[in-house]
């Protein structure tokens, strides 16, 4: 397999002896970024053995020329120059073979091994990445824009995915155009939500070429991830002098620079950046050999301006994908989570005793929360480790069946692995040792803080600010080895980082829940983050909680407030035996004056509250699995209860309760055949909470709601949803604007959209709206086959670019709806000439 269309060597491996050298040209008219000095700015590529071109059959013929002149003591000055050339040739010829050989060695070595997904059995085991290794399908597609939902609210609507209808890439095609496409693919931007398999795919890519099975094309791949080229940002490197800081095996490479040199760059988690990526600033630097910051080394290898000729790959989680300019990007995939049969594929493999698996897979099944986390691969890894550990030991209605519960046990497995490897503790005692509490508290802390500014990964003066030093930290990783790893970077610097964002969700929600309970501390207040000698309610700490996630944008906190409001449940205290369960008895005895049933019943009318006023439709969605979390599904199945009896259209619906059918409707494993806005007897607010349900139906009917802005954006983002099964969106009678055209249209160029019929008729649209869309038409993402623009204020002046969209080969029109506008009769000349292109594939205008 090759990255290029061209057939591979023979033998599978690459060989110098086909590189050809490259006799000195003129140098060039124009200065350019590609030959600013001329030839000295290149290294000779290498030669094919055998085969000559013109300039090379010179070469040989000189060569041997001066072989034949016997009678010569010495050669001529310019033979000589041409030996010496020549030997410098091979020399360097040699250098790069080594080089290569040398990079596979450590690559394959570094990439061969992962940690078994088994590792809770026996700590640090590591297993070959071949065996265990199961191929994720990457897909082409991505909207370009950032999706503003918490990762499990899109592995939410990921869950009902019909994969057969788009094209798989395998990792090691990531570079190969797709059929019909004719582009040139430089660089590749990879998405995909925390725990996905990015990182994993990556190192498949890598361990492929280092051992000769794929793209032996490549003459190096260079793999810099951003959590290490965060640690150089205060220094300047030549673009070789950073090769070479991280790679010695270039310490003869001069170059890896020329026409026969095919070099890949990787890098992995865009997300963790800590680097300006300052595009629009940075100095443009055409020239390898000058020093300048990583900063400026990366944006000029993206902008082409360093190493044109190289390919790059970038791995990213969604909220950070924007950071790179478009223009910059050649080819957006994403990487998705398993289907169910790659589930059910999933656990039969890691888990032997195949009854078990079963037991398993439908106790999964049995829980939609715990059905829709598994489609990441590590929420099955946990999910494994403690229904594995816990079947034989309860009975089936005592496994965990909410989130917080599945998390809470792996917590808890954890650390009992942990004293039998380290301590030889007695594998049955329930209660956390001193030590484990102190461990697990300042991991939480450190999760905490480190949650409120985004990051995922962290260095050592992160650690500090925890009161975490480096040789606890080392000490940690030991002994958590499942939960908070440490990592040696490639300059081996230290890095940290937990298993999975949702763990360190979980363990920023304990120690938040533990600083109330144990310090009588409100630590998501900063003026109540000291000890107070006053009572402190646990419902207070809950709405605090409820009312900052409610302000987050992107939804950053919806996870970490489920396990803060699932962690005061009668369930969860028993099992956190020494963190909790003594502090408990004095905390009811002698600080609160509520008991725990009667603050839960207080957080959850308060979330209630909340519903009803709040006019997100997104976080109010949030607040619905809160409830779920805290047992209490009373609005859901009021809901669930007059849908079954067919009573949900003969009442008034208050927006609280279209909130509560809208997040009814997104969680049915169905997708909806029809849905119809109007339907629903409710307020123009109603209305609204309701808008999100077009992410889970094949058909949508907003006709005449008077969309809001806001409710015409969570349209276009299921438009260009890449698990949208959206195929006919009637928006008529609207009055959308510019500002709602111009979303839909961000859409239809979204090589994701599948929309197939679109109705925009009744909206006043005008010349200027019409010329807005036609950009998203004449896109050749754009699958569109029926458009209504029918009533829509249309003149003559529309009709020339309505003309180049029939004309244009990316059109799928077939029908189109222009009655009622005023086109006169020279518009109808302009969409008559359109007509008769060959490109037309038109069959009615009506």
């Amino acid at each position: 397999m090759s990255l290029s269309e061209e057939p591979e060597s023979k033998g599978g491996t690459l060989s110098t002896d086909r590189k050809r050298v490259q006799v000195e040209r003129a140098g060039s008219p124009v200065p350019s970024c590609l030959s600013m000095k001329s030839d000295r700015s290149m290294d000779h590529p290498l030669r094919f053995r055998g085969e000559f071109t013109g300039d090379q059959r010179v070469l040989q013929s000189l060569e041997s020329s001066s072989l034949e002149e016997k009678s010569s003591d010495t050669l001529s000055p310019s033979k000589q120059d041409l030996t010496d050339s020549l030997e410098r040739d091979e020399q360097h010829n040699e250098s790069i073979k080594r080089a290569q050989q040398e990079l596979k060695t450590h690559l394959k070595k570094k990439f061969e091994y992962i940690l078994n997904p088994k590792g809770f059995a026996v700590q640090g085991h590591t297993t070959l990445l071949n065996e265990i290794y199961t191929e994720l399908y990457i897909t082409e597609g991505g909207s370009g824009g950032v999706n503003n939902e918490h990762e499990v609210r899109q592995i939410e609507t990921a869950s009902k995915r019909q994969t057969t209808q788009e094209t798989p890439i395998l990792c090691n095609d990531i570079f190969k155009p797709l059929p019909g496409q004719e582009k040139r693919i430089r660089t590749v931007l990879t998405k995909g939500i925390a725990g996905i398999g990015k990182t994993v795919s990556v190192q498949k890519f890598i361990l492929d070429w280092a051992e000769g099975k794929a793209n032996q094309d490549v003459d190096f791949i260079f793999t810099l991830p951003f959590r290490d080229l965060n640690l150089k940002k205060e220094r300047a490197f030549s673009l070789m002098q950073l090769l070479q800081h991280y790679f010695p095996e270039l310490k003869e490479i001069k170059s890896v620079e020329g026409d026969e040199v095919k070099v890949v760059f990787i890098f992995d988690g865009l997300d963790e950046c800590r680097l300006p990526l300052n595009f629009q600033s940075n100095k443009i630097c055409c020239d390898k050999t000058k020093s300048s910051s990583v900063d400026v080394l990366l944006t000029n290898l993206i902008q082409g301006n360093l190493l044109p000729s190289a390919l790059l790959w970038i791995t990213s989680r969604p909220a950070a994908a924007n950071q790179i300019p478009p223009d910059c990007i050649h080819q957006v995939t994403e990487v998705r989570g398993f289907n169910d049969p790659q589930k059910e594929e999933y656990f039969r493999k890691i888990i032997r005793d195949q009854n078990q698996a079963t037991r398993i897979i439908s106790h999964i099944q049995s829980s939609r929360s715990l059905d829709i986390m598994c489609h990441i691969p590590v929420f099955c890894w946990i999910s494994a480790t403690v229904l594995e550990t816990m079947l034989g030991k309860v009975e089936s209605g005592d496994l965990p069946k909410t989130l917080t519960e599945m998390y809470t046990h792996f917590l808890l497995i954890q650390t009992k692995v942990k004293n039998l490897k380290y301590r030889g503790s007695d594998e049955t005692n329930p209660k956390m040792s001193a030590l484990d509490t102190k461990i697990i508290l300042k991991l939480g802390k450190l999760a905490f803080v480190q949650l409120e500014k985004g990051n995922l990964i962290f260095y050592e003066e992160d650690l500090r600010d925890s009161g975490i030093d480096v040789s606890e930290a080392s000490v940690y990783s030991g002994v958590c080895t499942e939960i908070f790893k440490e990592e040696r970077g490639l300059g081996q610097e230290k890095v940290y980082c937990f298993v999975h964002l949702s763990i360190q969700e979980y363990l920023a929600a304990l120690f938040v829940f533990h600083s109330c309970v144990n310090e009588k501390r409100n630590v998501l207040r900063a003026e109540e983050s000291k000890p107070h000698s006053g009572r402190v309610q646990l419902s207070e700490l809950h709405e605090t909680a409820v009312d900052q996630a409610l302000l987050s944008k992107n939804g950053h906190l919806d996870l970490f407030l489920r396990f803060l409001l699932g962690l005061s449940l009668d369930s969860i205290q028993p099992l956190l035996g020494g963190l909790l369960t003594q502090v408990w008895w004095k905390f009811f005895q002698r600080l609160w004056t509520e008991s725990r049933s009667q603050s839960i019943e207080k957080t959850v009318q308060y979330i209630k509250e909340k519903i009803k006023p709040e006019s997100s439709a997104e976080r109010t969605i949030n607040l619905f699995h809160c409830l779920n979390e805290l047992n209490d599904n009373s609005a859901v199945e009021e809901i669930q209860n007059s849908l079954r009896s067919g009573t949900l259209s003969d009442k008034e619906l208050q927006p609280h309760q279209c909130s509560a059918l809208a997040f009814v409707l997104l969680m049915s494993e169905e997708v909806l055949d029809e849905f119809d806005l109007k339907t629903y007897n409710t307020s123009k607010a109603g209305h609204d909470r309701l808008v999100p349900v077009v992410r889970n139906c094949r058909k949508a009917i907003l006709h005449s709601c008077n969309l809001s802005e806001k409710s015409c954006e969570i349209v276009a983002s299921a438009v260009q949803s890449s698990n949208s099964p959206l195929r006919d969106l009637d928006l008529s009678s609207n009055n959308l604007g510019d500002s709602g055209v111009k979303l839909l249209c961000a859409g239809l160029m979204s090589p994701n959209c599948k929309l197939q019929r679109l109705d925009l008729s009744y909206n006043n649209l005008g010349d200027a709206g019409v010329k807005l869309l036609c950009a998203g038409l004449m896109s050749q993402n754009c699958k569109l086959q029926r458009l209504g623009l029918g009533w829509c204020n249309l003149t003559e002046g529309c009709c020339d670019v309505l003309a180049s969209v029939l004309r244009s080969p990316h059109s799928e029109l077939s029908d189109l709806e222009l009655r009622d506008n005023e086109l006169q009769d020279s518009g109808v000349r302009a969409l008559s000439a359109g007509l008769e292109d060959p490109h037309c594939k038109l069959q009615r205008l009506g």
